[in-house]
């Protein structure tokens, strides 16, 4: 359940299709259902409207026996009451509770109790008094366990995890609240039983523990630089529109004084089926799914809807530069506003987006990227229904000011402006937006986020499919004409400086008493769903023998072949079982190269033949392994591949840009050192694991990078390129026609190499339990907890999977639910029993969990609590059971996830698709195999303990009860 944000990176929200005029389909088979259809549309996209209004948009693919869904809600933060914000988000997370069917065992006698706590908010929110306030509240913490004796917390969760459905969650914007699930094909009829009973009559219940899971979430948004950029930059764009006015997640005085009446009334007004579209893409019969939407859904009722009239914003007559500061890097944010997305400027918008930013040959990419002026600068739209936003960013190099970096963005701004840029570049960008759009459509999350996108603008889907051809028509004169006239003094910056924030008051846990969580019943409702027929689905497993083509280019280079039979895209991958922990300058190595060109094509030369080509080259470097990538269309693959073995024999050093690459690095480093995920989740958790030296800590010191000369670099590149590798191609060309390729552009050493296989970082053995805290300025204290276990064996997978699925895994399990449902302890919490990535290496325990500092004693107990007595539930292990079950049945592992399926198996020593043994082992295994490894694994096993948050708020004493406590600095995770 999220609040969606863009990020700042590169991006457009509207894609296309094809064009030709809407028809209207109607079936002569009495009962039938009109649709309207888009002629040449590759989707295949059926729309129908039901009589009460409810929207549904089909695109049927069977590409797996699984379908993709999301019931979206054309109302979002905008809608919000000015004196009650946050009320959209509250609501969606509500959604997830049941209704009078879904989790009650008892409406009847639940509802009283409900009704007083109602009533008690009511009293609570009037009353002032802070000792009154705090009386009102015991009471409804004393009535919401007794109602909570009536419910079965998460049964939405738990059935939809019953007939395998992944990825159940939702999101709350601006003008939509979207609800997502994965479902297998032969679970459509529960899915929309579910669903239907979902929105039928939502009950406000566990209200009291669910709106603490939202105050975590408000003060992890207080943690959040990026949040204080956004809404500030919004609120300088929008000064009258909600857009600015308002925040998604709301105001911490609105939060602290919550209505259900408020809320339900919000339901009431905006739930309703002529306001909300359902939108599938799968393995279905349209005609039979349409008719099993209508006998589900016509139980909602339409209503008239109230008119949203956004408010007319002033013009932006001169800059405004807003200061902010934070923890994290310095950065700066330039917005300009223009008209909604139903208006000719989306479109303009988006070309010209594109010509700025592509990551290849655009203005910002060429002139400040590749040049190293500033830092990962880029260029973003957001596409709204009242107004969008085109932003521009950068991060400043050592010693730059925010208004040098504010500066250059703003010159590629005139260079459009001024037309000085390339006329190919255009129809590259065309063809570059047309590649995302078949790449986004290859999977059916991509054809029903489109779907969503059309419904919640407003926008015709004809209108929506044909933007590619709207594009093709703009010419140079016209988008130049358009930045002359919209891009001038008119925008909105901040500059996030790295400092201390002005202090915002968090929200305090309020006393709440642990409900009784009710694991081992059933509603009736979810006991009759359970039973419903369905046809069943045979998992089918890959035979890597007859699903790759294994194939020789060279001795001691191997060819893996997938061939694509569904569009014209390729990817191609060069594998080296090689990697940063054998080599501290590979990865230097393969980012240089990315600011050099040739003996022919200068490097920017080179980058604009990369985008006309419609090709993209990127390079990934982990512990042990390199990856070098090539993808785009098959037309141009040859001389695709030629210009990348160009560059990788005979790249031209540029001593200059390399200064300027290590100049990069060292800021990026001191970066690295704010990043609160960064100081966590890599830093914190690798010395956790290994000690002060360890993979993450095998970098280059200042002095030997400052000695590196663009010789030795391009060295790093030829001596892999003589290593024995692997060669992945998935794409619509014969594995001949590759091999041939191959053999033409490259001359092979006839006895390549074997890669260095030595891992010289071994995993620290846990023999104390030890508490490492480092201080962060931050609302939020986080924990991660971290047991070494066991060496790897393939023959645990399956009853490791059944574990993770019942105990930590996701929002019905034993965690999730003791954790965040039962004590509001944490908006994100969970514990899995991680495996290695490598034979050889030990599985671990892996704890998280994101809570305010005020509530670590009581966290750090109910994770303990949970590692000691495993809580035992039939019925939420036969859930977690089911759930597997069904998800393996109707997975189907297709394109480039077949070979990389197999160099997992490769390289956990698997002999085949280990989801065979996984299937099969949990078929077979009861409860007590999980209590049993519970037992083994978890109980009474020493561990580190890794605490970020800030140390005057931390409860050292309560840390010193789990251990030894040491403080750690920067420089010690580091390791610089």
């Amino acid at each position: 359940m999220n609040i969606f944000v863009p990020m700042l990176a590169a991006g457009t929200l509207l894609l296309s299709v094809t064009s030709c005029k809407p028809m209207m389909n109607a079936s002569a088979e009495a009962g039938s259902y009109p649709y309207r259809t888009i002629p040449g549309d590759s989707l295949h996209t059926r729309i129908y409207t039901l009589k009460n209004g409810l929207t549904v948009y089909m695109s049927p693919y069977r590409d797996e026996p699984r379908i993709y869904t999301s019931i979206a809600v054309r109302a979002g933060s905008k809608n919000d009451p000015a004196e009650t914000t946050g009320l959209a988000h509250y609501l969606e997370h509500m959604l997830f509770k049941g209704t009078d069917s879904i989790g009650s065992l008892d409406y009847e006698k639940e509802h009283l109790e409900l009704e007083k706590i109602s009533e008690l908010y009511e009293e609570y929110r009037a009353a002032e008094d802070p000792e009154k306030r705090a009386a009102i509240y015991r009471d409804i913490d004393s009535i919401s366990n007794v109602a909570a004796s009536f419910a079965v917390p998460n049964e939405y969760d738990k059935l939809l995890n019953s007939i395998g459905a992944q990825g159940t969650n939702a999101y709350t914007w601006v003008e939509q609240t979207v609800y997502l699930n994965d479902i297998p094909a032969d679970k459509l009829e529960q899915w929309l039983t579910i669903e239907a009973e979902r929105f039928r009559n939502p009950v406000m219940r566990l209200f009291h523990t669910e709106l603490e899971t939202v105050y975590e979430e408000k003060n992890m948004t207080m943690d959040s630089d990026s949040r204080k950029i956004w809404e500030n930059l919004f609120a300088g764009l929008f000064k009258k529109h909600t857009y600015g006015t308002q925040t998604t997640i709301g105001k911490a005085e609105h939060l602290k004084n919550p209505s259900i009446r408020n809320v339900m009334n919000y339901y009431r007004t905006w739930y309703v089926p002529n306001n909300m579209a359902l939108c599938i893409a799968g393995d279905f019969d349209p005609d039979e799914t349409i008719r099993l939407i209508e006998r589900k859904f016509s139980v909602l009722e339409p209503k008239a809807l109230p008119a949203f009239v956004p408010p007319l914003e002033e013009p932006i007559t001169k800059p405004e530069v807003i200061r902010v500061k934070g923890p994290e890097a310095e950065e700066v944010v330039i917005g300009f506003r223009f008209q909604g997305v139903n208006t000719r400027d989306a479109d303009l918008l988006t070309l010209l987006d594109k010509v700025l930013y592509n990551q290849t040959a655009g203005l910002i990419d060429l002139n400040l990227n590749q040049k190293q002026k500033v830092l990962d600068a880029g260029s973003m739209l957001v596409l709204m229904k009242d107004y969008s936003a085109h932003i521009l960013s950068a991060k400043p190099r050592e010693g730059q000011s925010l208004e040098e970096v504010s500066r250059l963005l703003l010159e590629q701004v005139e260079l459009m402006k001024n037309g000085e840029y390339p006329d190919w570049l255009l129809e590259a960008a065309v063809n570059d937006l047309k590649i995302e759009q078949l790449k986004l459509y290859e999977s059916n999350r991509g054809r029903v986020e489109a779907y969503v996108d059309s419904f919640i603008w407003g926008m015709d889907w004809q209108q929506y499919s044909t933007q590619i051809d709207r594009l093709r028509t703009i010419s140079k004169e016209e988008l130049t004409a358009f930045a002359r006239k919209h891009y001038k003094a008119n925008y909105v910056e901040v500059q996030k400086e790295h400092g201390t924030p002005e202090s915002e008051t968090k929200i305090q846990k309020p006393p709440i008493t642990p409900l009784k969580v009710n694991r081992d019943t059933l509603s009736s409702f979810a006991g009759e769903l359970l039973a419903m027929p369905s046809k069943g689905t045979e998992p089918v497993y890959l035979d890597y023998r007859k699903d790759i083509g294994f194939r020789e280019v060279q001795s001691g280079v191997k060819l893996h072949y997938v061939k694509n039979r569904e569009n014209d895209l390729y990817s191609l991958y060069y594998v080296f079982d090689t990697g940063k922990n054998h080599s501290r300058k590979i990865e230097l190595a393969l980012d240089y190269l990315s600011y050099l060109g040739t003996k022919e094509l200068p490097p920017e030369e080179f980058s604009r033949e990369l985008y006309r080509l419609g090709t993209s080259f990127s390079a990934f470097t982990s512990e042990n392994f390199v990856y070098l990538k090539l993808s785009g269309l098959r037309e141009n693959f040859p001389r695709a591949l030629r210009l990348l073995e160009t560059l990788l024999q005979d790249a031209r050093p540029d001593r200059d840009a390399l200064e300027k690459l290590k100049a990069g690095i060292r800021k990026e480093r001191a970066d690295d050192k704010l990043s609160k995920r960064k100081i966590l989740f890599e830093a914190m958790s690798s010395y956790g694991k290994y000690g002060p030296k360890s993979p993450f800590t095998n970098v280059l010191p200042d002095h030997e990078l400052e000695a590196l000369t663009p010789e030795e670099l391009l060295g790093e590149v030829q001596n892999i390129m003589h290593y024995t590798h692997r060669v992945l191609y998935y794409g619509p060309d014969a594995a001949d026609a590759i091999i041939q390729e191959l053999q033409t552009v490259r001359r092979y050493p006839a006895a390549p190499e074997a890669p260095p296989a030595a891992d010289p970082f071994p995993e620290l053995e846990q023999t104390e339990n030890t508490i490492f805290v480092v201080d962060y300025d931050m609302t939020q204290a986080e924990v991660i907890m971290l047991t070494r276990d066991a060496i790897y064996n393939p023959s645990e997978v399956p009853l490791i999977s059944l574990f993770n699925e019942y105990y930590g895994g996701g929002m019905s399990s034993v965690v999730f639910q003791e954790l965040r449902e039962a004590k509001a302890l944490a908006y994100s919490v969970f514990s899995v029993y991680r495996s290695p990535k490598q034979k050889e290496k030990h599985n671990y325990i892996f704890s998280y969990i994101g809570t305010q500092s005020d509530k670590l004693p009581e966290a750090l107990g109910g994770i303990s609590e949970l590692m000691q007595e495993l809580p035992m539930s039939p019925e939420l292990f036969a859930s977690a059971r089911n759930g597997i079950l069904q998800k393996i049945s109707s997975e189907r592992l297709t394109r480039t996830e077949v070979l990389f399926n197999y160099e997992d198996a490769v390289r956990l020593g698997h002999e085949g698709d280990i989801r065979r043994q996984i299937f099969e082992g949990a078929r077979k295994m009861g409860l007590e195999d999980v209590q049993r490894f519970h037992e083994s694994h978890f109980r009474n096993r020493k561990h580190v303990m890794l605490v970020l948050g800030k140390k005057e708020e931390l409860d050292m004493d309560t840390l010193r009860k789990y251990g030894a406590v040491r403080e750690l600095t920067l420089e010690n995770i580091f390791g610089y």
